[in-house]
């Protein structure tokens, strides 16, 4: 896929190479980004590349499709919801993960 930047470069990770969560935590403002609109998050920075582990790099959006509110008053559960989309749908690479992940189906 062509990223519109690297996303191991200034704009991606801030010239050193950062993963996941991390990197979309930086997107947020906690003082003006809230209340936040998940519809006009992803319309904005929907195509911005993740970089899931060393080899691994997807788009914001494919993240997001795992995050079902569809607005956040807040950061930390904003932060959590991504965490959890990003478990569930094998986003997350860190060992232990899968203790996290209720693997049950859901009705």
């Amino acid at each position: 896929m062509d990223w519109p930047h690297d996303p191991d470069g200034e704009d991606g990770s801030e010239g050193k190479r950062k993963y996941g969560q991390a990197i979309i935590a930086k997107k947020i403002d906690e003082e003006e980004d809230f209340p936040l609109s998940v519809e006009e998050f992803v319309a904005e920075h929907g195509d911005d590349p993740i970089r899931i582990d060393y080899e691994t790099v997807v788009s914001l959006r494919d993240i997001f499709e795992g995050v079902e509110e569809e607005s956040f008053d807040a950061f930390v559960p904003f932060h959590k919801a991504v965490g959890k989309a990003m478990r569930e749908n094998g986003y997350w690479f860190y060992e232990g993960a899968d203790q996290f992940v209720d693997t049950k189906k859901r009705a």
